[in-house]
């Protein structure tokens, strides 16, 4: 493990990194909160069907 190797290419990216407009951040939260939503709806729908399936009420 070359450390001062690391060192450089870790400051190398963030002097690449920028902070992003108010548009990239709102269509990525739109995104990830599109995607929580889908999985925690699947999750819903399976644990229904299990549910239904094994008669737990």
């Amino acid at each position: 493990m070359d450390v001062p190797y690391d060192l450089t290419s870790y400051v190398r990216v963030l002097k690449m990194a920028t902070t992003p407009t108010r548009e990239e951040f709102m269509m990525v939260s739109k995104i990830a909160g599109a995607g929580i939503l889908l999985v925690g709806f699947i999750g819903f729908i399976i644990g229904s069907i299990m549910l239904l399936l094994t008669g737990g009420f």
